[in-house]
């Protein structure tokens, strides 16, 4: 695990300066103590990081909770009793993945999962940008159209002009330059720049700024524009902001249907940020989807008892994790111990940092997430595809995360239904095995997204040293998210000496090029082999 410590520990930092004021930001929508953000996101770094089997997933408190948060609170009477459903949720998600309920998460079409990482980059994008010149009147991490304040998305950006701080626009400004020449010049021309990360130079630039301009009139940047991390004036009063569940509570109903709330969203919100993140890693892990919900549900566990939020993994700084490099769960885990000591030793430092060179951190993720040429490759995939990913676009920004991904995966279904019809004998798998395995795989007629689970875990299942017979001959339809699975498994196979042959109308192909070909040159949308 230390062998990609390089990469791993620059990673960790860039993830550690994204999950601070969201982890605090989201702990204020909540309702909740801001130090119970903080709990969520070292155990979520620390704890769930360790147990998880994904290399690059990064786990902490979900803005996707924070109104479920922020109601259970009042309903059940306290902080304290809201823990209690927190840790039952945990245990809830641990009976989910004995249960191996993981499985749904294959279920998600990949145009869906597409317009949720493109959804949230946009979102990040519209709601950092207040941030960024000064308007801090929404809480870090925020994703609803609908904003506390009162206003939404587009009217807190049309309000900008009159609440800009002059300090904190120039600084974001600074920031934005800093990061962008970093990746695109500097990274370039010695590994120095690559070792220490464009975001912490950022940070650095803007604790000096802010410290030297605070006599500065026009420049001086007010508390109100900086993290806010809570100092302890000693010991114990530090380890009073822990809180702890009130297990009196237990007998209480609504305690029960609020656990159970907690662990279904949660889950949900990991399972889909488990695909989308194995689709954005460029070496195309797949996260065991079973062992991940044990890991959050322990997690969870953990976080109730001590007085944290909710867990959940989480796409905005797991995306940030795959931008800097991260390789393996080495950079998840430095980014929890990273929370922790500083929250420790140096909480003041970090009460220095300006939220709008945070938030020049967080709109470069944004535009990576949700990059114009996305749009372009959507579309060109034909209107089955495009039409899910819009949809899901377009109901994240103008609702919420799980509505967004909601309405994108009923349109998709509904695409799919008008296209195709489910096939009982959608895969045959014959072992031909005379020394080195042999195996070959039959596709039915029709193949879609429906069927991706049991493909992508048969393929991944294979042995090393196998000889692979790919037999197309009877199939007439084959849905771009399969596509998109043997594509990946290519990349797989390499490793694994894998030998593969497709047997098509278009005939034998046993070179690994013309297989890429194959798929690669295909034509809009699904594959009609008809």
């Amino acid at each position: 695990m230390f062998k990609y410590l390089k990469n791993d520990l620059p990673a960790s930092l860039v993830v550690f300066f994204v999950a601070l004021p969201l982890c605090l930001g989201i702990a204020l929508a909540s309702g909740a103590p801001l130090f119970s953000g903080l709990i969520a996101g070292i155990i979520g770094g620390i704890v769930v990081g360790s147990l998880s089997g994904s290399k690059i997933g990064v786990s902490g408190p979900a803005a996707g909770l924070a109104a479920i948060v922020l109601t259970a609170i009042a309903e059940l009477g306290g902080y304290q009793n809201f823990l209690v459903a927190v840790v039952l949720g945990g245990v809830i998600q641990i009976l989910f993945g004995f249960l191996k309920a993981g499985v749904i998460g294959y279920y998600f079409p990949s145009s869906v999962i597409k317009g949720m990482l493109t959804g949230i980059g946009i979102i990040i994008i519209l709601k950092q940008i207040p941030h960024f010149f000064g308007y801090d009147a929404e809480p870090e991490g925020a994703d609803s159209f609908l904003e506390v304040s009162g206003e939404n998305t587009f009217s807190a950006i049309l309000n900008i002009s009159d609440h800009i701080i002059l300090g904190s626009m120039l600084l974001g400004i600074i920031g934005l330059i800093i990061i962008l020449v970093w990746d695109n010049v500097l990274s370039k021309k010695a590994k120095f720049f690559k070792i220490i990360q464009g975001p912490l130079v950022a940070v650095v630039i803007g604790i000096i700024f802010y410290v030297l301009t605070q006599s500065n009139a026009s420049l001086a940047i007010a508390e109100s524009h900086l993290v806010s991390v809570p100092v302890p004036d000693d010991a114990s009063s530090f380890i009073n902001q822990f809180s702890f569940p009130n297990f009196s509570a237990i007998t209480n109903l609504q305690v029960w249907v609020v656990a159970f709330t907690i662990a279904l969203v949660a889950s949900l919100e990991t399972l889909l940020c488990v695909e989308a993140t194995d689709k954005l890693d460029p070496h195309k892990s797949v996260t065991p989807t079973n062992r991940e919900l044990l890991a959050q549900g322990t997690g969870n566990i953990l976080s109730g008892l001590v007085g944290g939020l909710p867990i959940t993994q989480v796409i905005v700084r797991s995306s940030a994790n795959i931008q800097s490099g991260g390789r393996t769960k080495l950079s998840t885990i430095i980014h929890g111990f990273l929370l922790l000591i500083s929250v420790i030793l140096i909480p003041k430092l970090l009460n220095m940092i300006p939220l709008s060179v945070l938030a020049a951190i967080l709109l470069v993720v944004g535009y990576k997430l949700a990059k114009p040429q996305l749009f372009k490759k959507m579309y060109a995939l034909g209107w089955k595809q495009f039409v899910p990913y819009i949809v899901t676009v377009v109901g994240i920004v103008f609702t919420d995360l799980l509505v967004g991904i909601g309405l994108g995966l009923l349109v998709g279904i509904v695409v799919i239904l008008l296209k195709s019809y489910q096939n009982s004998h959608f895969l045959h798998i014959e072992d031909k095995s005379n020394g080195k395995h042999k195996i070959k795989m039959t596709l039915a007629e029709e193949v879609t997204f429906f069927n991706k689970g049991a493909i992508l875990k048969e393929l991944d299942s294979l042995p090393r040293d196998t000889y692979l017979e790919l037999d197309l001959l009877k199939t007439r339809y084959l849905d771009n998210d399969i596509i998109e699975i043997l594509e990946d498994f290519l990349f797989k196979a390499q490793e694994r000496n894998i030998d593969i042959k497709l047997v098509s109308k278009r005939g034998i192909e046993e070179n690994p090029s013309s297989f890429i070909k194959f798929f690669r040159e295909r034509p809009k949308s699904p594959i009609s082999l008809s």
